[in-house]
């Protein structure tokens, strides 16, 4: 059974820093492409970075040059590290891998206050 959970949301001021985690079992990350998703109140989910097997980086063009995705292969663990928050990243933030299929964790909130 593939599990996986997000943590390090959390509450802060613009121009403020966080790091997300997501931890996953039943599935390893280095076989597969990890994906942080986040939707805002009243909008769709929008895809913000992803890392693909080979270590391959794509991001969102709002958060290009303010936000880091990695992966810690023997942790099964990937990271998003957020820097220079804007209130427009608020939102509740998910992990997603995929391989056959697609996994959700449960999400984390980020709230950015101005």
């Amino acid at each position: 059974q593939v599990q996986l959970v997000e943590s390090g949301g959390g509450s802060v001021q613009a121009g403020g820093s966080l790091r997300l985690s997501c931890v996953g079992s039943g599935i390893f990350f280095r076989f597969n492409a990890v994906n942080w998703y986040r939707q805002a109140p009243g909008k769709q989910r929008e895809l913000v970075a992803a890392i693909t097997s080979w270590g391959n980086r794509n991001y969102a063009d709002s958060v290009k040059g303010r936000v880091t995705i990695s992966r810690d292969n023997a942790k099964n663990k990937v990271y998003l590290q957020m820097n220079s928050l804007k209130p427009e990243d608020t939102g509740v933030y998910y992990c997603n891998a995929v391989n056959t299929s697609g996994y959700w964790g449960q999400g984390t909130q980020v709230t950015v206050s101005s």
